[in-house]
């Protein structure tokens, strides 16, 4: 049985949206964000202290967007993956690893010097300018989901779960006013798929969002 560590509207909802689409039974283990402080033993299973935490056998993961790989490859028969030798296989991929490194990054400033630190420690410059490195960053999206409703391959697979979270992140923190028509058209296909609302029902909201 996969297991799974998860905080409501972090970046596990990427993994617990993958398992719900591709229907495969699970534990999952609800956290209160921050999980290092809302249970201290935690770290225990995870020394990083942070969510996702997959668990499958012997499988132990803990990056969002591999977790979305992993998953989209070993589950299945690749329904919601792109396989090595498709000719989109190496978009595939930069979809999955531009999800985290390049969208998810800036927001996590956003969110740490906008709304989880003290007030004092808070800094609005920073907040300013992780915006505007977010909404520029999402230049490739914008272009793509202009004349297409899916990232790869024109069909549904785990790397429009990965970007999705990070433009769903967006809209929740206030950011999605400022999306393309396109792109605010294609986050709301992501939203209504039945998968997403399930996943999207468990836990409590990010504190101050």
């Amino acid at each position: 049985m996969i297991e799974l560590w998860h905080c409501k509207d972090s970046r596990s909802l990427r993994a617990l949206w993958a398992l719900e689409e591709l229907g495969l039974p699970h534990t999952l283990h609800l956290l209160k964000f921050p999980p290092r402080l809302a249970d201290p033993s935690y770290v225990e299973k995870n020394p990083l202290g942070t969510v996702p935490l997959l668990v499958d056998g012997e499988t132990r993961m803990t990056e969002s967007s591999a977790i979305c790989h992993y998953l989209g490859q070993r589950y299945g028969d690749g329904a919601l993956a792109i396989a090595p030798d498709h000719p989109e296989y190496g978009g595939f991929l930069n979809w999955l690893y531009h999800s985290d490194a390049t969208l998810t990054f800036p927001q996590t400033l956003v969110l740490r010097y906008g709304r989880f630190e003290s007030k004092e420690r808070r800094q609005p410059k920073v907040v300013e300018d992780y915006t505007h490195w977010f909404l520029a960053r999402l230049k490739l999206v914008n272009a793509r989901v202009e004349g297409h409703d899916w990232l790869c391959d024109d069909r549904f697979t785990v790397a429009d779960i990965a970007v999705g979270y990070a433009l769903y992140l967006g809209e929740v923190i206030g950011l999605a006013q400022h999306y393309k028509p396109q792109t605010a058209a294609y986050l709301e296909r992501l939203k209504a798929r039945p998968a997403f609302g399930r996943a999207n029902a468990h836990g409590s909201p990010l504190p101050g969002v």
